[in-house]
């Protein structure tokens, strides 16, 4: 019931752009703050550019030092240092600490909701340490045991319930994952894939524990990547959102729309080299979208693909040989599959054993241009610079299509 009210809520902030602060203001105090860390950057950074300073303060007692810090890096600083003058002595130096931080690093995404014991020590002594956290956070810590300053392992919390108080927790601790602070975004959510754990670890230069990233947050983070992937793929920004006005939308898109024209007219110049022969076989303008399209899709395959072993950081330029190879192959053997479905198809429609080797050779040719620059292109975007999901697809679209109709209608000039 909660959870339905509270998406109510979000759903009115982003859908009403005239009404959306005086909505906020109407959400009590201790909801307000992480109904502001459900929303998208652009609306956080809207909704505290309109709210007093004493608005701010009050409901950020509730959060914890990382999400109070998280809300504001969205402000300047000399408005930051006055909100946060107004913080208690401890949650205050805790806030400084996290702001020091790249918030797209591992320090700036961690948490500093966890304990440091000594791993020679009772659980007794680990319980009057949690329960002091407890009583100052709210909330129960993760625990960690040190040996000389450096982390040793993770006491996990269910072993508290089943043991003596003055037993020593030195042969219950476990494992635990550990980043560098200094780590970006992307390689914190690649550590969690490729090791899921609930939580990890961040170190600083002299592997002393500076906080920890609970699997929550990366979850939160890796689906407004892939929200943001998505965007990408489509030519549409991140700032833009389903409720923007026209006017918005249109700003943010028009520029991927006249690049998509631009290289619409060179596939269309490409067609125009050969009127006459398209005007001699009428058929030929049938099979050109199928062959465009097969063509597209298949790139757009291997597009996903190798976008997502770079977002992994498993490919790149250097070492994506193998891949485009691969992929290459690939293309040629689906390419033969198909091209040996539409060549029959082509034989059996239209009675003509010669134009269905044309178009089964060019399905196979396209298909194996879009393996190769499928995964070339997105290469090369990267190392440029550019966002492979988003700067791609135009160009893998536009080379399946000039290669396509080139290689289409160029076989039927010279075989028809």
């Amino acid at each position: 019931m909660f959870k339905k009210k509270q998406n109510d809520i979000i759903y009115k902030l982003i859908s009403s752009s005239k009404n959306r602060l005086s909505i906020f203001r109407k959400i009590p105090a201790n909801n307000q703050g992480f109904i502001l860390l459900t929303l998208s950057k652009k609306f956080q950074r809207e909704i505290i550019g309109k709210l007093k300073n004493n608005e701010i303060s009050k409901f950020i007692t509730y959060l914890d030092p990382d999400e109070t810090a998280n809300l504001l890096q969205n402000m300047d600083f000399s408005r930051r240092k006055k909100i946060i003058k107004t913080l208690t002595r401890s949650i205050k130096e805790k806030v400084e600490f996290l702001l020091r931080f790249n918030p797209k690093t591992a320090a700036g995404m961690m948490s500093l909701n966890y304990i440091e014991v000594n791993k020679n020590i009772s659980f007794e002594e680990v319980l009057e340490a949690t329960q002091k956290h407890e009583k100052v956070t709210g909330k129960f810590p993760a625990m960690f045991a040190v040996e000389n300053g450096f982390l040793v392992g993770e006491l996990p919390a269910h072993t508290m319930l089943s043991v003596r108080k003055n037993e020593k927790i030195g042969k219950y601790l476990k494992k635990v994952l550990h980043i560098r602070y200094d780590q970006d975004e992307n390689e914190v959510i690649n550590t969690f894939k490729k090791h899921p754990h609930n939580k990890v670890v961040v170190l600083d230069e002299s592997d002393s524990i500076m906080g920890v990233i609970y699997s929550d947050d990366v979850l939160r983070l890796s689906e407004k990547g892939s929200g943001r992937s998505l965007r990408g793929f489509a030519g549409v920004r991140e700032e833009e959102h389903v409720f923007d006005s026209m006017f918005t939308k249109v700003r943010n898109r028009y520029k991927w729309l006249i690049l998509n024209l631009g290289t619409a007219f060179l596939a269309a110049g490409v067609v125009s080299l050969f009127q006459e022969t398209i005007s001699a076989f009428i058929l030929l303008a049938i099979y050109m979208p199928i062959i465009a399209g097969m063509g597209g899709n298949a790139g757009t395959q291997t597009l996903a693909v190798v976008v997502r072993g770079i977002a992994l950081k498993e490919i790149d330029l250097k070492t994506g040989k193998k891949v485009i190879l691969n992929e290459t192959l690939a293309g040629g053997v689906n390419g033969l599959i198909n091209g040996i479905l539409v060549a029959v198809i082509a034989v059996l429609l239209n009675k003509t054993p010669l134009f269905g080797l044309i178009v089964g050779l060019a399905m196979v040719i396209n298909l194996v241009i879009a393996g190769m620059f499928g995964t070339l292109i997105p290469l090369i975007m990267k190392r440029l610079g550019k966002d492979p999901a988003s700067s791609a697809t135009i160009f893998i679209t536009t080379t399946t299509d000039v290669f396509g109709f080139f290689v289409f209608l160029g076989l039927a000039t010279i075989i028809l």
